[in-house]
């Protein structure tokens, strides 16, 4: 018998005790206090409950960056349940997939837009998938029924149960989320982190910022997140990240250059993440503009990249433009996902990703596993709190990429003298789109 526990959802608990008055959650004009974030989480929980759901259970989650999906996240994994998060942009095909893959028995789903009409292809999808027996549709107006029949609305979920609900105590290597990522072969696997791994990177993540952004006891520091929350960067960098620094998120559905700057200045936005080409696009829209960026640049206070290599030429410009240090950073939905950042107490070097993340050990190593010299190249291999337990229900595939107790990550790079990381290459052959990750194979299968 143990008596130690770790639940990813302890996060918010947290913060709601210690700030429940303090914004949580801003998207347009609804603004959610961590006390009400948590009583919304809460009544996601009992209501999962009520429907036979169990601690364990899996439950998928297709959303995209608005209040509902830190409210169901938080509130599966207050149940005890699984969170499998799902790409908004699959198809019904492609939700089934990952629904019978994941063994996942119900389906939390924003309805959609008359362009992306996310209710009807989940519930085309549930129809493929027996074992999937609930699914819930988040209406854009909480009140308002579910568009699509044998489906309960969200405000039919959490009616009548209670704001208050003890968060079930997991043990630490439970798992708490499954990413779905894939390589240029196979179909789609997901990767199992457990708590342990997503509360200590979020963790890190938290504490690597914190030296730039403001420290003192009512600081308000707040994230804004365009990268998808279905995807590891947003949800543990950002969303968890912040969370665990009782700091607010702003949430934006899409990346639009325009409403970026606009929400930086109007919401006093201290943290951004984006990927190269979004940099890119906010010092073209702000030249092309000729709009005034002191604003912006009295705000942030750190910026953060991944995803692709930063051009220097680019990083070079948006630090002077809106004067700000940008960060660069690596890791994999694998490694819960940061792995290694540019930190802020060392010197950045542009074209690297920085130095190993706390309790993070990288390497460098040749075809037999054997560690290379540094400025040799090789495969990246990683250990640490942030490597998963495993890729779910693929024990062959998990045994392959965890041999000899390091992470493969199929990535080739250079460690140089200092310790500083380079990704030079990669193993795997993929497109990079909107900082997501696009494999030959899913494109061919398509086509």
């Amino acid at each position: 018998m143990t008596a130690t526990t770790l639940n990813l959802a302890n996060l918010l608990d947290h913060q709601a005790r210690l700030t429940p008055a303090r914004e949580a959650v801003v998207h347009g004009g609804m603004r959610l206090t961590y006390a009400q974030l948590n009583a919304m989480a809460n009544q996601v929980a009992g209501g999962l409950r009520s429907l036979g759901l169990q601690p364990g259970d899996h439950v998928a989650l297709s959303c995209p960056n608005l209040p509902y999906f830190p409210i169901a996240y938080y509130g599966i994994l207050k149940m005890g349940g699984v969170v499998v998060p799902l790409n908004v942009l699959l198809k019904p095909r492609e939700i089934a997939y990952h629904l019978k893959d994941s063994h996942a028995k119900a389906l939390l789903v924003f309805e959609g837009t008359a362009e992306l009409p996310m209710a009807q292809m989940a519930r085309a999808a549930c129809d493929e998938v027996e074992q999937c027996a609930h699914l819930v549709v988040m209406t854009a107006n909480v009140a308002a029924p579910s568009p699509v029949d044998r489906a309960m609305s969200f405000g039919q979920l959490i009616h009548s149960h209670a704001p208050v609900f003890a968060t079930h105590a997991s043990a630490p290597d439970d798992t708490a989320v499954i990413l779905y990522t894939s390589g240029t072969t196979g179909q789609p696997k997901g990767a199992e982190l457990t708590h342990f791994n997503m509360v200590t990177n979020a963790i890190a993540c938290r504490d690597m910022y914190a030296p730039l952004l403001h420290g003192e006891l009512n600081a308000d520091n707040r994230w804004l997140i365009t990268l998808p929350l279905f995807h590891s960067t947003g949800q543990t960098a950002q969303m968890n990240a912040g969370v665990a620094g009782g700091g607010t998120l702003l949430l934006l559905p899409r990346f639009e250059p325009a409403a970026v700057l606009k929400t930086i200045v109007e919401e006093r936005a201290t943290c951004w993440i984006g990927v190269p080409t979004m940099y890119w696009a906010l010092l073209q829209h702000a030249r092309q503009t000729g709009m005034d960026v002191s604003a912006v640049a009295a705000s942030l206070r750190i910026c953060c990249s991944g995803g692709a290599p930063m051009p220097l030429a680019v990083m070079e410009d948006f630090e002077k433009t809106f004067g700000v240090r940008v960060l660069e950073g690596y890791g994999l939905s694998e490694t819960s996902p940061v792995a290694c950042f540019n930190q802020v107490q060392r010197p950045s070097k542009p074209g690297t990703v920085g130095l190993p993340l706390f309790a993070c050990d990288v390497r460098v190593v040749d075809d037999q596993d054997q560690p290379l010299p540094s400025g040799e190249r090789g495969e990246i291999v990683i250990r640490g709190h942030n490597v998963m337990k495993g890729y779910y229900n693929r024990p062959a595939e998990t045994a392959e990429a965890l041999k000899g107790g390091w992470f493969h990550t199929g990535d080739i790079g250079v460690i140089d003298a200092d310790g500083y990381v380079s990704i030079v290459d990669r193993k795997k052959d993929m497109v990079l789109r909107g900082g997501l990750n696009v494999y030959p194979r899913e494109i061919e299968e398509g086509l």
